[in-house]
C-alpha cells in the first residue's frame, strides 16, 4: 500500500527535500525517514515513495547536486524508513538531467545523457543504496533518454530500466503517474500501460481516472499482446517478495519526544541567510518597516481559502497567516499583499507608498507545481523590484523555495532562504525577527548578485 510522502506526511511536513539537505546533518535525514515511516505505517501504508535522489540543480525536490552527499543523505532516510517498518522507493529513475526544462506533466521531457553519463553521476546514489542493501524500489520517470532509447521514455523503456537491473537491483519498479501529458499525448491510456509493464515495471501508477476503466485498460493491453506472460510472472514475483520483506520489518517502532522535536527543527535549521558584510539577518522588531508579501494569483485576497489545485505543495502558503505572524512580530510595520503577476495598480501602490520606512522587505516564493511549466518569478514582478532597487529602496528578500529564481534579481543586502512548508515560512520570519539563528548551508551553486 503506497503513499507519496516526499515532503513528509501530515502533521510532519518539511519544505521539500532540500530543507533536509540544507541542515547539513545526516541525523536530520534519518529522523525524517523514521518519522515519516512510523506515521505512514500507523495510517496503514507499508511503502513510501522516498527518498528523492535526483540531483537537478534548481529544484527544491532535491537533496542537492553532490552525488556523494546525496548518497549519504538518501542512505540515512532509507535507514530511518526501515527502522520505522516501511519500504522505500527512490525516485525519479534514472534521475537524468533535463536541459529542455519541459515539465513531464505537460509534455515530453528529453535528456541527452548516455549510459556512461548516468553511471558516472545520476546513478551513484542508486548504486550506493543497492550496495548498502537499502533500495527496496524505484519510481521510473517519463524522461526520454534519446541516446539510450530514442523511441520511448524511461517508464516505457526496457533498455533504460535494464541499466539498474544490471547493477544488481531486483526490487520493485513502479512508474510515475501515467496520467501525465508526456505519456498520454503520445502513447494513449491503453498502450502506455502495456508498454510500462513490458519494459520492466512491476506495478503502475495510473493516478487518476475511473478505477473500473483503468482496470479494463490493463486487460485490453494484455489482450493486445503487449504484456508477455513471463514478464507478468516476474512482476508478481517481485511484488510478493516486497510484500514478504515488508512483513519482516519491525512494526513496533514509536517516536520519542526528542525525535519529534528534531524533525520539527529541520525547517528551522535549514534556513540559510546571505548578507553583506556588517549586515545581520535580522531587522528591528520595533522598527517601522514596509513588508510586501507575494501572493498566489489563484488566491483571492478578499476570499480566504480560495486556492489553486496544489499538486505537490499541500497548501503551505497562506498570506493571511503570514500577515498575522508579521503583525505579531513587527507591530509598527505596514504589511501589503502583491500577486505573483502583479496588476498595474498593485505595482503603482507599492512604489507610491513605500517611502518613510526603516526597511523595505519582500517575502517571495516559488514552488514545484504540476502544469505551471517552470519555477520562476514573473517578469512583471522582477521589473518592479529592479525599478525600486535603482535607488536601493529594498533591503531584504525572504524567499521560500527554489533559490535559482533569484539569480535574475538585482543586489540586496540581506537574503533569507527557506523551503516550501508552513514550518519553514515561520522559521524564516523568526530569523528575520532575530528569534532564531540562520544555521542552514547552501546545497546548490546559485549566484546572488
Amino acid at each position: 500500500i503506497f503513499t507519496d510522502a516526499e515532503s513528509g506526511i501530515k502533521p510532519f511536513m518539511v519544505g521539500r527535500h532540500n530543507a533536509i539537505a540544507a541542515t547539513g546533518n545526516e541525523q536530520h535525514a534519518y529522523i525524517f525517514g523514521k518519522v515519516v515511516g512510523v506515521t505512514a505505517r500507523k495510517k496503514g501504508y507499508n511503502v513510501v515513495c522516498d527518498p528523492v535522489v535526483d540531483m537537478n540543480a534548481g529544484s527544491q525536490r532535491s537533496l542537492g547536486t553532490d552525488p556523494a552527499r546525496v548518497s549519504k543523505l538518501a542512505e540515512a532516510i532509507a535507514r530511518g524508513m526501515h527502522d520505522a517498518g516501511v519500504l522505500n522507493i527512490a525516485k525519479h529513475y534514472p534521475s537524468a538531467n533535463n536541459p529542455t526544462g519541459v515539465d513531464s506533466h505537460m509534455g515530453e521531457a528529453v535528456s541527452p545523457e548516455t549510459k556512461e553519463d548516468l553511471l558516472n553521476r545520476a546513478l551513484i546514489p542508486y548504486k550506493h543504496l543497492i550496495d548498502e542493501g537499502l533500495l527496496d524500489g524505484i519510481m521510473t520517470s517519463h524522461k526520454k533518454m534519446i541516446n539510450i532509447d530514442p523511441d520511448r521514455p524511461t517508464s516505457l523503456s526496457k533498455p533504460v530500466i535494464d541499466i539498474i537491473r544490471e547493477l544488481g537491483f531486483d526490487g520493485i519498479s513502479i512508474t510515475d503517474a501515467l496520467c501525465m501529458m508526456g505519456i498520454r499525448a503520445k502513447f494513449g491510456d491503453v498502450d502506455a500501460k502495456g508498454f510500462a509493464l513490458a519494459a520492466g515495471n512491476d506495478t503502475i501508477l495510473p493516478y487518476a481516472g475511473n478505477h473500473r476503466k483503468l482496470f479494463e485498460d490493463y486487460c485490453e493491453a494484455y489482450d493486445k499482446g503487449l504484456i508477455p506472460d513471463e514478464r507478468l510472472d516476474e512482476a508478481v514475483r517481485r511484488i510478493l517478495e516486497a510484500q514478504h520483506k515488508a512483513m519482516t520489518l519491525p512494526k513496533d517502532a514509536e517516536l520519542t519526544d526528542e525525535e519529534i522535536e528534531m524533525f520539527y527543527s529541520i525547517n528551522k535549521d535549514g534556513v540559510y541567510a546571505k548578507c553583506d558584510e556588517g549586515v545581520t539577518p535580522n531587522i528591528s522588531r520595533d522598527g517601522k518597516h514596509f513588508i510586501v508579501v507575494m501572493n498566489k494569483c489563484e488566491f483571492g485576497i478578499e476570499e480566504a481559502g480560495k486556492v489553486d489545485v496544489d499538486t505537490f505543495s499541500g497548501g503551505w502558503h497562506n498570506p493571511f497567516d503570514i500577515k498575522d505572524r508579521l503583525c505579531e512580530l513587527f507591530p509598527n510595520s505596514e504589511i501589503r499583499f502583491i500577486n505573483e503577476f502583479p496588476t498595474q495598480s498593485q505595482n503603482y501602490e507599492i512604489m507610491r507608498d513605500a517611502f518613510g520606512y526603516d526597511e523595505i522587505v519582500f517575502l517571495t516564493f516559488s514552488e514545484s507545481l504540476a502544469f505551471v511549466g517552470e519555477e520562476q518569478l514573473t517578469h512583471r514582478f522582477i521589473k518592479l523590484m529592479e525599478a525600486m532597487q535603482l535607488t536601493d529602496r529594498i533591503s531584504t528578500i525572504v524567499h521560500f523555495g527554489n533559490p535559482f529564481v533569484l539569480e535574475k534579481l538585482p543586489h540586496f543586502k540581506r537574503w533569507i532562504l527557506g523551503g516550501n512548508s508552513a514550518g519553514s515560512v515561520n522559521a524564516c520570519i523568526d530569523v528575520l525577527a532575530g528569534l532564531y539563528p540562520a544555521k542552514g548551508v547552501p546545497t546548490y551553486d546559485f549566484k546572488l548578485k
